[in-house]
């Protein structure tokens, strides 16, 4: 009997445990059977990203040729030509230049075209020296001395790269002899965001948190599914392989992210440079990127004002432009490059 009482006690008990203490009860059952889910998912992710990626280097074959500088080593894939050499030069967090600018690269196929790869992109190396617009010009300038490349040469800049055309083409003046935008940036665009340059001599900044995507799997997924592939259908199916490869490299690696905080900075200190008078200027502005910001036009406009030869091509197309118009930038390039020839071929 007193068995039979106790157990109708704690039954009585149970059954009276208020409704929203059992509701909390199974909701944090609920929870934290979702949050080990999810943790085992990342870690699951995270290992097997890391084995395939181990693999992956171990077996890869990089394009291009390794420069080495005083900074590190620098990839740069060229082409050969009798014209004059063109140098590309990526924007912002482009994973792999050389494999990007591939569908412009085979339109200029009667130029030498070389397509230097930065400190923090393709097959260079991640780290480097703090991502300052001084630094970023010299490495440049450093490799293409070693590279002997035919002086003066056509600098083309995709996006950010505009920063490095404008200070270049001044401090280098007798080694440029044109400009190339293909929607770049203009530095006056940035002021407003602009940091002092005291911080320039600050040492690399730290990049954990920038790489987690990628050292979950996070990026080699959304790769996988094309989520980063480029517009267009100008690429190889190789060339979209080895990019979604170097995308999940690459993502957020230590160069990259300095370089991406030192954005006003650089912007700051170029702000009011010009390119010089007599340098011939030919840029092309995306009609999508002009859609997304009014004031994209007309800051071009303004940094063409003291140029005595310039052209502004608009174009329709997203920010990467090369990508799918390749073909009519090649032939303006070679209008603006050889005047003479162009008005040539039209009276003929």
């Amino acid at each position: 009997m007193p068995l039979r009482i106790f157990s109708r006690r704690t039954r009585s008990i149970a059954d009276h445990t208020p409704p929203r203490q059992k509701r909390r009860r199974r909701g944090l059952r609920a929870t934290g059977i979702v949050a080990l889910t999810i943790v085992g998912l990342v870690l699951a992710s995270t290992s097997a990203n890391l084995i395939m990626e181990s693999v992956e280097r171990s077996n890869a074959v990089s394009y291009g040729e390794k420069i080495e500088i005083d900074q590190g080593t620098i990839n740069v894939s060229r082409t050969g030509g009798t014209g004059p050499a063109l140098v590309l030069l990526s924007g912002l967090g482009t994973p792999a230049p050389a494999l990007d600018f591939a569908p412009l690269v085979r339109e200029l196929a009667g130029y030498q075209v070389v397509v230097v790869e930065g400190f923090g992109y393709g097959f260079s190396d991640m780290t480097a020296r703090p991502r300052t617009i001084e630094n970023i010009s010299e490495e440049l300038h450093e490799v293409l001395a070693k590279l002997a490349i035919p002086l003066p040469y056509i600098l083309v800049g995709h996006s950010i790269a505009g920063f490095t055309t404008l200070y270049y083409a001044n401090k280098y003046p007798e080694e440029v002899s044109a400009v190339i935008g293909i929607d770049p940036t203009v530095p006056a665009g940035s002021a407003s965001t602009a940091e002092s340059p005291a911080t320039a001599d600050m040492p690399v900044s730290g990049n954990f948190w920038e790489r987690i995507p990628s050292t979950t799997g996070l990026v080699r997924w959304a790769a996988a599914l094309g989520l980063a592939d480029p517009a267009g259908d100008s690429f190889t199916t190789t060339e979209r392989d080895e990019m979604r490869k170097l995308v999940s490299w690459n993502f957020g690696n230590a160069a990259l992210t300095d370089e991406t905080n030192r954005i006003g900075e650089n912007a700051h200190k170029l702000q009011a440079l010009n390119y010089p008078d007599t340098l011939p200027v030919l840029q092309f502005v995306s009609q999508e990127t002009m859609n997304q910001d009014p004031e994209w036009l007309p800051a071009h406009q303004r940094q063409l004002l003291n140029i005595k030869r310039h052209e502004l091509v608009i174009l329709d197309g997203p920010h990467y432009l090369h990508w799918t118009q390749s073909k009519a930038m090649a032939k303006r390039i070679g209008e603006f490059l050889n005047p003479s020839a162009a008005i040539t071929e039209t009276s003929n």
